[in-house]
Formats: C-alpha cells, sequence, structure tokens
C-alpha cells in the first residue's frame, strides 16, 4: 500500500499495490503494523456495507458527534464513488477545508478519514457499494451531519445528484 497525504491534517489516501499474475490479483486492504506506523488508528470495531442502486445517489454529509466521533476506512468495491471528506476540527488549521476522489473497482484507492470529518458520497455508476471499516462504533444519538451543498463548504460535486435522502436534504447550514 502507498499512502498519500491530502493537505488535510490526518485524511490519507491509500492506493493498493496488487500483485499480478495468470489467476487475477492480490492486495492488502489493511495492515494495522502499517497504521500504528503512522499514528493512524489500526482497531477495527465495526465494518459496513453502502450498496447503491443509482448512478447519481448521494449519501452525506454525515459525521458522529464528541464523545462518539468516528474514524473510517473507505473504500468502493464495485463501480465508483466521488468520495467527499470535510474537517469540521474547529482547531484545525484546515478547518472547514473539504477533499474529493474517485474511489472505484478499477483504481482500488481507499481513503482513510479522522475522527471530526465529516464524510459522504456521490455514486458515478449503478450498482455501486462502499466498504466502511470504523475504528468507533456508531452511536445513533451522536449521528449529525451538514449539507452536501453547504456554502460554507463549497464542495465541487462532479455531477448533479439525483438520488438524496430527505434527512440528507434537511441538514441545517453549518455554523461554526
Amino acid at each position: 500500500m502507498t499512502f498519500t497525504e491530502t493537505g488535510l491534517s490526518g485524511l490519507v489516501l491509500i492506493e493498493l499495490e496488487p500483485v499480478s499474475d495468470e489467476r487475477g490479483s492480490f492486495a492488502r486492504t489493511f495492515d494495522s503494523a502499517e497504521w500504528e506506523a503512522r499514528k493512524m488508528p489500526s482497531a477495527v470495531v465495526q465494518c459496513s456495507l453502502s450498496r447503491n442502486r443509482r448512478k447519481g445517489t448521494l449519501r452525506g454529509m454525515h459525521y458522529q458527534a464528541e464523545p462518539h466521533s468516528e474514524t473510517k476506512l473507505v473504500r468502493c468495491s464495485r463501480g465508483a464513488v466521488y468520495d467527499v471528506a470535510v474537517d469540521l476540527r474547529p482547531g484545525s488549521p484546515t478547518f472547514r477545508l473539504w477533499f474529493g476522489e474517485e474511489l472505484s473497482e478499477a483504481n482500488g484507492r481507499m481513503l482513510h478519514i479522522p475522527a471530526g470529518f465529516a464524510h459522504g458520497f456521490l455514486t458515478l455508476a449503478d450498482e455501486s457499494e462502499v466498504v466502511y471499516q470504523m475504528a468507533d462504533a456508531y452511536v445513533a444519538t451522536s449521528a449529525r451531519g451538514v449539507r452536501f451543498d453547504d456554502p460554507a463548504f463549497a464542495i465541487e460535486w462532479p455531477a448533479v445528484p439525483l438520488v438524496i435522502s430527505d434527512r440528507d436534504r434537511a441538514y441545517p447550514d453549518f455554523v461554526s
């Protein structure tokens, strides 16, 4: 795996290094020793799968409030998504800045999203799947969100979202 800093503190783009032969390929997607060497949380307490039927489906921007904020490792196992993380940590030098990257079955990229970031994605293909590994458990009472089109962040999505849940559409403007 190769680890690339994104410019937002703690947000890391990870690329697989597959070994290929006539059978196909093999690649590690997680190694706790590598995470620990980079001072990234290495515990995995929960894994989730998001299946999305239609291209243009937007999920996000979600996060958990303290004291239950989540660290996530996100990858697209089928199809393609434009994955976005927004720094919501008030003391951070990159507070309110965002980073977006295409994650796909083809490119194998993953995004390590630290606690204190909002996360969301827009599907770029029908039948896209996103796999999450979380270092922290989901706590429903701490679930929060910010709008995908909030002017406080000015996220540049690659396409107009076609499918959005009522909950995600109704998040209020972000107030710092």
